[in-house]
């Protein structure tokens, strides 16, 4: 049996950030998922959260490699 992967949380801010360190990560070839549930609940017909609660997952097994890269951004962007 294989070991499954699963995703961990590395990441919450406003769209605009999220998909600037989503970049960022692309770029060492480190594949993302962004969600936004405010955005997902407007689109179902109510609203929670807020517009800035945007979160950003990796898998698990890049966390070690994106570590390093979400360091530097939170140190560059002073979060």
């Amino acid at each position: 049996m294989e070991p499954q992967t699963k995703f961990v949380h590395v990441f919450a801010g406003s769209e605009i950030t999220v998909n600037l360190l989503k970049a960022e990560l692309e770029q060492a070839g480190i594949l993302s998922n962004v969600v936004n549930e405010y955005e997902e609940s407007n689109f179902r017909g109510f609203s929670t959260g807020t517009p800035y609660s945007v979160d950003l997952y990796i898998l698990d097994t890049d966390l070690e490699k994106a570590q390093p890269i979400v360091d530097e951004f939170l140190k560059i962007n002073k979060m």
